[in-house]
Parts: C-alpha cells; sequence; structure tokens
C-alpha cells in the first residue's frame, strides 16, 4: 500500500543505510534549513516565492482528511470569514529531499495560478507556507475520480462515453494552450535577452 517506510527508533546506524547508500539530506531539516545572511541573522529557506501567506489557520480552518499522496494530504477546509469550503492540500517539507521535489511543488503551484477558468479544472484560491508545510488551497472536487465512476456504472452508452471523452479533450486542449502560452513566454524572454545582449 505506497511507499509507506517505517525504521524502528532501535535499529542501528548500520540498518538505516539502503543497499549501502546513505539517506539524502532533507533541505529543510538541520544547519541546511537555515541560511545566515551576513549579518548574523539567520533566514529560512522557503519553496513558494510568492505565497499568499504564512499563517493557513488565520484564513481556513482545517477540517477532515480527503485523501492522501506521496508528499501530502489534503483536508476539506472552510474559510473563516465567508464558510466556503475548499480542499487544502498540505505538502510536508520533511518529505520534499531533493532541489527537484522543491520545484516540483514551486511549478505546480505556478502552473495552478495560471490555469484559466474552465468548469472542468479546479481552481487555486491561494497558497501558504509555514515553518513545516506548504498548504494549496483549491476548489472542492466532490464528484468523485472518474475511474470510479467508470467502473460502479459498468458500462457506458456511446452517446454517454462521448460526452465524457468531450470534456477530455476539452481539458486537454485547455493543457495544451497553456503550455504554447508558457513556451511563447520563454521564447520571448531568451529573444529580448538575445536583442539586448547583442544590440539587435
Amino acid at each position: 500500500m505506497g511507499n509507506c517506510c517505517f525504521t524502528p527508533s532501535g535499529a542501528s546506524s548500520s540498518e538505516k543505510k539502503v543497499k549501502g547508500k546513505k539517506k539524502k539530506q532533507n533541505p529543510f531539516f538541520g544547519d541546511s534549513y537555515a541560511v545566515t545572511n551576513g549579518s548574523g541573522d539567520v533566514d529560512k529557506l522557503w519553496v513558494l516565492k510568492e505565497p499568499t501567506g504564512r499563517d493557513i489557520l488565520a484564513h481556513y480552518d482545517l477540517g477532515r482528511e480527503l485523501g492522501r499522496g506521496e508528499f501530502g494530504i489534503t483536508y476539506l477546509c472552510t474559510d473563516v470569514n465567508s464558510g466556503d469550503k475548499f480542499a487544502c492540500k498540505s505538502i510536508s517539507k520533511k518529505k520534499l529531499r531533493t532541489a527537484v521535489d522543491i520545484d516540483d511543488v514551486r511549478r505546480e503551484v505556478e502552473i495552478m495560478k495560471h490555469l484559466p477558468a474552465h468548469p472542468n479544472i479546479v481552481t487555486l484560491k491561494a497558497s501558504y507556507e509555514d515553518d513545516t508545510a506548504v498548504h494549496i488551497v483549491m476548489e472542492l472536487c466532490e464528484g468523485g475520480e472518474l475511474f470510479d465512476r467508470i467502473v460502479a456504472r459498468g458500462h457506458y452508452t456511446e452517446r454517454a462515453a462521448a460526452a465524457v471523452m468531450r470534456t477530455i479533450v476539452e481539458v486537454v486542449q485547455v493543457g495544451v494552450l497553456i503550455v504554447s502560452y508558457f513556451f511563447w513566454l520563454v521564447c520571448c524572454k531568451y529573444s529580448l535577452l538575445l536583442c539586448y545582449r547583442f544590440s539587435v
């Protein structure tokens, strides 16, 4: 069931090594988590470049667990002011062991910020980061998994299958447009840099 690992607290350090390799250092643990800025002050490393805030509990109440993934847990959360319900994906910083893991979380939030409003694409409401986790607050989808719905239904008529496929193709089409847009932005950025550098 998943990638759950457990090392007994009484295990020796030689038993904690996996196939002769040392465990990867967590960038959010120990001395590597704190960075001195020359003046003697200590700055913490943050995953998100521009989070909505640092204290999610000031804006949302986290409720029951909705699901689990490799890096995080999704909770039902309620806006303190309006009472609206959302989903909050909380990603523990302890699970972000490599620079790739950190970049993946950053990229996920950045992509979600740029997604257009679409009835079949989850919208990002806010992103928070505290000392222990990154919290991504997004629209609550209560329809369940498409796969589970297909299995429960057993079979689809041609018309019903066409409606499902149309929705999937529309979402993929929006995704292709977004990828094209980001590619265009990158090309424009490098074109401008080249023009500036070579005075074209």
